[in-house]
């Protein structure tokens, strides 16, 4: 994306402006985790909207889905991997700043993710996860191709008629596994190019994101998220002339 078409101030959560939102998501310089009727504190005159997003995750088993759940959120990643035998819900904070306003926004993102494998037994889960759903982030593994060949099949297996309001989002997983990598970035560019769909790119190193500094890890990742549910919303209330068709990230 043109640095002249960005909706919201990138990097503006690691800046000195917003520190004071940095730290409402902060406990002892680590991230926070908020419980389900919780949220950061600021005070009276910092206070700002919040908008509440819910995001599905999508993926093969092993890509990563509660890992990257996890390192989004600054909390310890699974040991090992595990197939998720059901839902689980994850919701975590992200204050940014759009720029046509004075004010910063705090992104409340409601992350469900399900295992492929009770996905495909359970009929119901599938429309469960989607219900409300502002976004659905199709995941792959840099380290796993087959994965990564899989996307158009995977899309096409969740996406149906009726979602045309909902953000497409594609997220590679293990991108710091470089010496493992079976996904080029040769490879990412010409899916980009094909499908119109940015590749945002997610480490794989336990507690990446927990310390204060690794929020510069995942900030650009989460920014993006945010950016373009954000752009969605402008566009879909004629604030923002946005594109036809579907709306990617």
């Amino acid at each position: 994306m043109a640095e002249q078409d960005r909706e919201l101030e990138p990097g503006w959560l690691l800046s000195p402006a917003g520190r004071p939102y940095l730290d409402s998501i902060l406990h002892k310089n680590q991230r926070r985790a908020f419980g389900l009727l919780e949220r950061p504190a600021l005070p009276p005159a910092l206070a700002v909207p919040t908008v509440t997003y819910k995001l599905f995750l999508a993926g093969r088993s092993g890509v990563g889905k509660t890992a990257l759940v996890a390192w989004l959120g600054g909390t310890p990643a699974p040991p090992a991997h595990h197939e998720t035998l059901g839902i689980e819900a994850t919701t975590l904070f992200w204050p940014a700043k759009p720029r046509a306003s004075g004010r910063p926004v705090l992104f409340q993102l409601h992350l469900w993710d399900c295992g492929d494998g009770a996905l495909r037994k359970f009929e119901h889960l599938l429309p469960a996860c989607k219900e409300e759903a502002d976004a659905a982030l199709f995941l792959f593994s840099f380290t796993d191709r087959a994965s990564f060949e899989e996307l158009p099949a995977l899309m096409g297996r969740v996406l149906g008629p009726g979602d045309r309001g909902l953000v497409r989002v594609v997220v590679g997983t293990k991108f710091d596994l470089a010496p493992h990598a079976a996904v080029t970035e040769g490879d990412v560019r010409a899916f980009e190019g094909t499908w119109g769909l940015r590749v945002l790119r997610a480490g794989g190193a336990p507690g990446a994101g927990r310390a204060r500094a690794g929020l510069a890890r995942v900030a650009p990742v989460l920014d993006a998220l945010v950016e373009g549910l954000w752009r969605r919303d402008q566009v879909t209330a004629g604030i923002t002339p946005g594109d036809k068709g579907d709306p990617p990230i």
